[in-house]
C-alpha cells in the first residue's frame, strides 16, 4: 500500500533538479552570498507576480511581520489587533516590538478574522490590524480596509500561506498597507530553508523595512537607526526563482485535490473548509473538524495516511502567553480542539486524494 505523504518537500528538488543545480551552481560561481543579483532578481519578479511596487527579502515570515510593524511606527503602549486563531509567529512579531496583542475571534467556518468583531475590541491606543490569510484563504478584506480607514489604522496582512491567493481580483500581495510572507520550506511557494519576503505600495513603508532589516542603514556603516539583520540568502532567492515560475501549476494542483475532498467529503459529518465569495484560496492546508479527532488520526494513520493539526493550541493558551490564560476565546478554543488538517500538495495527485477520501468515508 504507497503510503500518502502529508508534507515531501524533497519531491519539489526530485521534480526539479536540473533547474535546482543550475541554480545552485550559479550561486557558488559568481562568489556573491549577500544581497546580490538572485536576491534582486527576485524582489522584483515576486513584486510582478503579486502585483506590489516593493517587494523586500527577509529572513524568515516571523522577521517580515515584525519588519512591517516596526516601519509603520508601532511600538511599546500601541495596541494591535491580531487574530485569536492563527499560527503564534503572528503574536510573537507584536510582542517583539512592544506592542499589545488584543485577540479577535474568527469567522467560524472560514477560520479568519471576523471583521464583525473589530468594533468591539478597538480601543484607545489600537495601532494597527493583522489579519491572517489562514490555510491559503485570504480574510475577509473589504471590511476590514474600511474599519481602519474609519479609523486610521495600518493593516498588516500575514500572507505566510497564501502565496497566489486572490480575493476580489487582488493578488494576496497587495491586499493590506502591506504584507509579510514566509518560504518556510513547506509554503505554496518554500525554499529550502527560512526566508521570506514583505510587499507594499508604500514607498515610505518600503524604504523603512529595508532600513530596519539592514541594521537601520542605508547606507553602508552609516545606522541612522536601530535595526537588525533579515536577509533572504542569495541561495535561496535563486531556488525561489525556479519555484516561482512552478507555483502557479502547483497551486492548481491543490485545487484540483481540494475539490475532490468537498465533493467526496460532503455527505460525512466532518466540517468542511468554506471558502469566501470571490476568493481563490490556494489551499496550503486543507482542513477540517472532527469530534473524534484522534479516531480519525489513526484510522487514517492504519492506513499509510499522513495528516497533521493546524494548530493543536491556541496562542492564549501557550506557555509564552501564560499571562493570557485566563481569558476566554471559546470560538478559537473549540476550533484548536478539534481541526485536522489532510494531506494536500503538488506531490499528489487525483488518485491519491481519491484513496483518502474512501479511507474517511469508511471511518463514519
Amino acid at each position: 500500500m504507497k503510503q500518502i505523504r502529508f508534507l515531501d518537500v524533497g519531491w519539489t528538488y526530485q521534480t526539479l533538479a536540473p533547474k535546482m543545480d543550475a541554480a545552485a551552481k550559479r550561486v557558488l560561481e559568481s562568489g556573491w552570498f549577500i544581497h546580490g543579483k538572485e536576491v534582486e532578481a527576485f524582489e522584483k519578479e515576486f513584486a510582478l507576480y503579486t502585483g506590489a511596487k516593493h517587494c523586500i527579502g527577509t529572513g524568515n515570515g516571523l522577521d517580515s511581520l515584525e519588519l512591517v510593524l516596526r516601519a509603520a511606527g508601532v511600538g511599546h503602549g500601541d495596541d494591535v489587533l491580531v487574530p485569536s486563531n492563527t499560527f503564534i509567529a503572528t503574536w510573537l512579531a507584536v510582542t517583539r516590538t512592544g506592542a499589545n496583542i488584543i485577540p479577535v475571534e474568527p469567522v467560524e467556518s472560514t477560520y479568519t478574522m471576523d471583521p464583525d468583531k473589530l468594533e468591539a475590541a478597538l480601543t484607545p491606543k489600537t495601532k494597527a490590524i493583522i489579519p491572517v490569510h489562514l490555510y491559503g484563504q485570504p480574510a475577509d478584506m473589504d471590511p476590514i480596509m474600511e474599519f481602519a480607514e474609519k479609523h486610521s489604522l495600518f493593516v498588516l496582512t500575514d500572507a505566510a500561506q497564501a502565496h497566489g491567493a486572490v480575493y476580489k481580483g487582488k493578488m494576496s500581495g497587495t491586499l493590506g498597507h502591506a504584507a509579510a510572507f514566509s518560504f518556510y520550506p513547506g509554503k505554496n511557494l518554500g525554499a529550502f530553508g527560512d526566508g521570506g519576503a514583505v510587499t507594499t505600495m508604500d514607498d515610505t513603508i518600503a524604504e523603512n523595512v529595508r532600513k530596519i532589516a539592514n541594521y537601520g542603514a542605508t547606507v553602508k556603516y552609516e545606522h541612522d537607526s536601530l535595526g537588525f539583520n533579515s536577509r533572504l540568502d542569495e541561495m535561496q532567492a535563486a531556488f525561489l526563482r525556479v519555484k516561482l515560475d512552478k507555483l502557479d501549476n502547483w497551486n492548481w494542483t491543490r485545487k484540483t485535490i481540494a475539490r475532490i475532498y468537498l465533493d467526496g467529503l460532503a455527505d460525512t459529518p466532518l466540517v468542511l473548509p468554506v471558502v469566501i465569495e470571490q476568493t481563490q484560496s490556494v489551499w496550503h492546508l486543507f482542513v477540517v473538524r472532527c469530534k473524534d479527532r484522534d479516531g480519525l488520526i489513526k484510522h487514517l494513520a492504519d492506513h499509510k495516511i499522513e495528516t497533521s493539526i493546524h494548530y493543536p493550541k491556541a496562542p492564549h493558551k501557550q506557555g509564552a502567553y501564560k499571562n493570557m490564560a485566563g481569558i476566554s476565546l471559546p470560538i478559537s478554543e473549540a476550533i484548536h480542539r478539534e481541526v485536522l488538517s489532510l494531506p494536500i500538495g503538488p506531490h499528489m495527485d487525483e488518485d491519491d486524494a481519491r484513496r483518502v477520501v474512501e479511507v474517511v468515508k469508511d471511518f463514519f
